[in-house]
């Protein structure tokens, strides 16, 4: 008589729910291309949103599973920012805002970030927009943090004028101050 272990499948099912809820991937996109994300960040008159990461960096985990991927995910977001990791830790080299390749610490260095998680709003080419987040202290409040450094990029974008739409950038989420997309209903 063969034994059959019944408690397998479920065991594994079990297991792959829990790796997905609590140790699953940033669904944040890596920046491996900043020219070609500034060109598509003027054309859609947003500032970029890099966060600087390391992949043991645990604070950035949480900011990223509890703040910037859900923040990427809600419709009223997307277009205010568009939002890219670059880790730090990695050794794959990334394209720059003026086409040259670049390793991330460059980057970083050039930015003076010395802690991960740091938080960058920038205009299409790299130039800072509102105040750097650094670290995560209080949670709760970060997200008053991320909204109040949006509102800054979005007024220096609209101030200097460093983007393609004609119409003014939106300081809130979509649709507060913005006219319908065109096929809205």
């Amino acid at each position: 008589m063969v034994k059959r272990r019944k408690w397998k499948t479920p065991m594994a099912a079990a297991g792959l729910a829990l790796w997905l809820v609590l140790g699953r991937a940033s669904a944040l996109p890596q920046a491996l291309d900043l020219a070609a994300e500034a060109a598509q960040a003027r054309r859609d008159c947003v500032p970029l949103l890099l966060e600087f990461a390391t992949t043991s960096c645990e604070w950035c985990q949480l900011l990223e599973r509890e703040v910037l991927d859900p923040t990427r995910r809600n419709p009223d977001y997307r277009s205010r920012a568009h939002m890219r990791k670059l880790l730090l830790d990695g050794d794959r080299m990334l394209r720059d805002f003026d086409g040259s390749l670049t390793a991330p610490q460059h980057l970083a260095a050039r930015y003076r970030v010395e802690l991960t998680p740091t938080v960058l709003f920038l205009d299409t080419e790299g130039q800072e927009l509102a105040e750097r987040l650094v670290g995560v202290g209080l949670l709760d409040f970060y997200g008053a943090y991320l909204d109040r450094s949006l509102e800054q990029a979005a007024k220096a974008l609209r101030e200097t004028g460093r983007c393609a739409a004609a119409g003014p950038v939106s300081s809130g989420p979509a649709g507060a101050d913005a006219p319908p997309a065109a096929g809205a209903d």
